[in-house]
């Protein structure tokens, strides 16, 4: 993956690895941080995937070794429920419960490295998976109905198509993994 290459890992490494970072600096040096975070926005919206490669190149010269999947699938699990970044601020109950739904699904997901190599409970989480994914979608079709024109509803369809897109993809990697057994080189193909 280089820039350019949308995926879903290169398109979180700003909002799930780097900007809790920034937040953490905010602490320290206000300027400094915001300064940043609008320098590394400006540039992830114009070069996208920009950050994840700053990332890799950065693990490169360290020498060390890191599963950016995994990393991110646990760093999702970490994230505040009140941290405004990934929340709708709209005030409506549709779009509070979309920000809980969507909340629950990257807790079970942030599960997946430590639950699958344990068969039986990752079965459970497979299940807990797909039972979010669906109480998702159902959060997003009663969000729609608040969007105001045509353009705005084809946006929010196409998005969840996409979501549709990886949850399948996600799915069918998930059944090969099974069925070929607990093989790592699947296991690499699920987190991506």
């Amino acid at each position: 993956m280089t820039m350019g290459d949308e995926t879903p890992v290169t398109t979180l490494i700003l909002p799930v690895l780097i900007r809790p970072i920034l937040c953490e600096l905010e602490k320290q040096d206000v300027s400094a941080s915001q300064t940043l975070r609008s320098a590394l926005t400006k540039a992830e919206a114009s070069h996208p995937g920009l950050t994840y490669d700053l990332v890799v190149g950065i693990l490169r010269k360290g020498d060390l070794t890191v599963d950016m999947n995994e990393s991110i699938l646990r760093l999702q699990g970490a994230v505040s429920d009140t941290d405004v970044e990934y929340r709708l601020s709209r005030s409506e109950d549709a779009f509070q419960e979309l920000n809980r739904k969507s909340a629950a699904l990257k807790r079970i997901l942030s599960r997946i490295p430590d639950e699958i190599t344990d068969r039986k409970p990752f079965l459970e989480t497979i299940k807990e998976i797909a039972s979010a994914i669906k109480k998702l979608l159902d959060a997003v079709n009663e969000v729609s109905a608040f969007i105001p024109g045509s353009t705005g509803k084809q946006s929010l369809e196409q998005r969840k198509r996409e979501f549709v897109k990886y949850s399948k993809r996600f799915s069918n990697t998930l059944k090969e993994y099974f069925k070929e057994g607990h093989n790592t080189r699947q296991w690499r193909m699920v987190k991506n």
